[in-house]
């Protein structure tokens, strides 16, 4: 039997994503949503999915979708683009707007997906690190793009793992400040109630990233879209796989949009009851949350990955990035239910004061 090839040299080095999807008792880890889509509207979703005619492919475009998107926006349909979840429009970003020679500047610690679509598409990455309390080195990055070698970056607002928005007036000046493509990307914005959607009109160079994962309860569907001029949504475009959002995605994403207005209830309760976890790790001796405008909190605490193990013994999944860069000693908690928030904070002050066994389920 003959060998293969080595892959494409870009790879090497490079770590698969991993959500470190494991079986628990409470997922707090992937920043879910932990209202499940309500009966009436699943309901709806089954009688349009019953019309999906599946020997047809999909619409490419969505464009029933991308004109509801349009509509609630204020846009036309050609400054909106539909995705297989926010992750193929950010792979779409590296490769129209990255490549051999072109660079991308990242804002670390942010979503590391950001840095591994650069370093696949042979992106040059440039990093401007954040402040030690997370916030954007504004100055930096300024300075950074005035040397005028950036062609994309992306601020993450709310940013994801440490949730803190980014400043509006910032984000204003880095548009005036270069001619590279500017992503916001507004996955949590639901959470945040700031978006940058306002100045699309003003600055050919913006867009906006969304999803339907996390306010809409659909990260089990994949539904993504971008807002932006309609020239760089055509940039984007001819760089997508064809068929990328399945008929299936199509339909049950138009019902959700179009009751959306119910969802609201559930948003409002995920924003109070991050009011509450925060208040209760702050309670936690030697926990220090960070402040957050989304549906998670990143928080400190020594032997973080000891501790990341004694929470899942208890059953309780949170995500672990006391290992990567810029995070050390951190975890990152996503709001669940009330009752699972409940559990969260109880298991966590019992490993916290040291009344909580060390042990592991089997997976």
């Amino acid at each position: 039997m003959r060998n293969v090839c080595t892959a494409a040299p870009q790879l090497a080095g490079l770590e698969p994503y991993d959500p470190k999807y494991l079986p628990a008792e409470a997922f707090l880890s992937a920043n879910e949503n932990p209202h499940d889509v309500e009966q009436d509207i699943r309901a709806e979703i089954m009688r349009e999915v019953k019309r999906v005619p599946l020997n047809r492919y999909p619409d490419p475009l969505a464009n029933d979708l991308r004109d509801m998107i349009a509509e609630a926006n204020g846009l036309d349909r050609d400054q909106v683009l539909v995705g297989n979840g926010g992750d193929e429009l950010l792979f779409n970003l590296a490769l129209a707007w990255g490549g051999p020679g072109r660079t991308f500047l990242n804002l670390p610690p942010t979503f590391s997906v950001y840095d591994a679509n650069a370093r696949l598409t042979n992106t040059t990455v440039v990093n401007v690190p954040r402040r030690e309390d997370f916030s954007i080195d504004e100055e930096a990055v300024l300075a950074r793009l005035d040397e005028g070698d950036i062609d994309f970056l992306i601020v993450t607002s709310p940013n994801n793992p440490t949730g803190e928005l980014a400043n509006e007036e910032f984000i204003l000046r880095v548009l005036d400040a270069t001619d590279a493509l500017v992503v916001v990307d507004e996955a949590y914005f639901e959470f945040s109630r700031q978006t940058m959607r306002p100045y699309l009109a003003q600055h050919k160079n913006l867009a906006i990233l969304r999803t339907f994962s996390k306010a809409f309860s659909l990260a089990g569907v994949r539904m993504g879209y971008l807002l932006a001029d309609a020239e760089v949504v055509r940039e984007f475009v001819k760089v997508r796989q064809p068929y990328s959002v399945d008929a299936v995605s199509q339909a049950i994403a138009r019902v959700v949009y179009q009751n959306r207005a119910k969802f609201e209830p559930g948003i409002r309760t995920i924003i109070e009851e991050r009011t509450r976890v925060i208040e209760g790790l702050r309670m936690i001796p030697g926990v220090k949350p960070f402040p957050s405008d989304a549906n998670y909190v990143l928080f400190h605490v020594e032997n973080a990955a000891q501790l990341w193990e004694m929470l899942y013994g208890r059953g309780i999944l949170v995500r672990d990035f006391s290992r990567a860069p810029h995070l050390k000693d951190c975890l990152r908690v996503s709001i669940g239910s009330p009752e699972e928030n409940d559990a969260f904070l109880k298991a966590l002050r019992d490993a916290v004061m040291g009344k909580c066994d060390l042990k592991v389920p089997s997976a």
